[in-house]
């Protein structure tokens, strides 16, 4: 089942960015007093003379055209001495355009590839912890020295003469 249906989408896909081009081909050959379904039929006309088969999935184009990833493909570019605007007309219709489109989301190969680079959230959680270990370490350290002193200080015989460099090695690191 999920074969068939991956299978299907890419067929969906393929024919649905061909006839994008395809529409966006007819968009910019229409001409004035032509309306939407005679651009709809100059595309139809394209992608048939292109591909030589009919597209017949003009019910999913017309569901998919206005998703990210294909809204950039539909959207008439201006050309042309009479399509052309002064300059506050058409610094007005790019901002209402760039704010209308929304920005699509990142995929999966670009995902994963940003995950796996090595500046990551799981590189600075390492160096946390690996400084939290060498502060462990060092704490570790100094509770033993001073296990040793505690040891040697408590003694009731005299010491030896190596015992006593060491106590006083420890009495003047850490007191």
């Amino acid at each position: 089942m999920h074969l068939n249906c991956k299978q299907r989408w890419h067929k969906i896909n393929d024919l649905t960015n061909k006839f994008c081009g395809a529409f966006a081909a007819a968009e910019r050959q229409q001409s004035s007093g032509q309306g939407e379904n005679d651009v709809l039929k100059a595309a139809h006309d394209i992608f048939y003379s292109d591909y030589n088969i009919k597209f017949n999935l003009e019910h999913a184009w017309c569901v998919l055209r206005y998703g990210q990833k294909w809204i950039n493909l539909n959207t008439p570019k201006a050309t042309g001495p009479a399509k052309r605007k002064t300059g506050d007309e058409s610094a007005q219709s790019s901002s209402v355009n760039v704010d209308d489109h929304q920005i699509r989301p990142e995929g999966i190969k670009a995902a994963k590839a940003r995950r796996n680079n090595g500046s990551g959230k799981a590189l600075d959680d390492y160096k946390t912890i690996w400084e939290i270990k060498k502060e462990d370490l060092a704490m570790k350290e100094k509770l033993s020295k001073l296990a040793i002193l505690d040891t040697l200080l408590s003694k009731k015989e005299p010491l030896t003469e190596s015992e006593d460099v060491v106590k006083n090695k420890l009495l003047l690191q850490y007191f």
